[in-house]
């Protein structure tokens, strides 16, 4: 999965565009690729929506494959909400990149799932980008601009 990614990555380096990692109110993105640690290891699929120019809400699903939680079948899947901070503006970083901060409060299984996560966007052009994520939960993969 991480060649996938890897050449994803590649094909989409060549794109230029004005491409906006964050715009503020409004934006919306969404986020699929690998889990790779945190609850367990899977895959992973996020949204977010742009409430002003600094936070923006959503949520998530993640799908576990192995070394879930405890080793429980009832902790394959985290559902959860999700708040991000954007740095974009603060750091006055370029219009391709954004860092955010944020934490995922969801359910686990049974059971309560609360993580934190600092993570970045880089978009190759208008629509295609790539994001990491990495704290309680860890992902990586491609980034698309609604």
């Amino acid at each position: 999965m991480k060649k996938l990614v890897f050449m994803l990555m590649l094909i989409f380096a060549g794109a230029t565009a004005s491409a906006q990692a964050w715009t503020g109110k409004g934006d919306q993105k969404i986020n699929a690729g690998l889990s790779a640690w945190g609850y367990g290891t899977g895959i992973t699929g996020t949204y977010d929506y742009g409430l002003n120019g600094l936070i923006s809400v959503g949520a998530g699903l993640n799908a576990y494959f192995s070394n879930y939680k405890d080793n429980d079948d009832d902790n394959r899947i985290f559902v959860f909400g999700r708040l991000n901070f954007h740095l974009k503006d603060a750091l006055q970083l370029p219009e391709k990149l954004d860092i955010y901060p944020g934490v995922d409060v969801g359910v686990v299984g049974k059971d309560f799932g609360l993580g934190a996560h600092i993570g970045a966007r880089y978009f190759f052009s208008e629509r295609i980008g790539v994001f990491a994520e990495v704290g309680n939960n860890g992902s990586l993969g491609v980034s698309i601009n609604l």
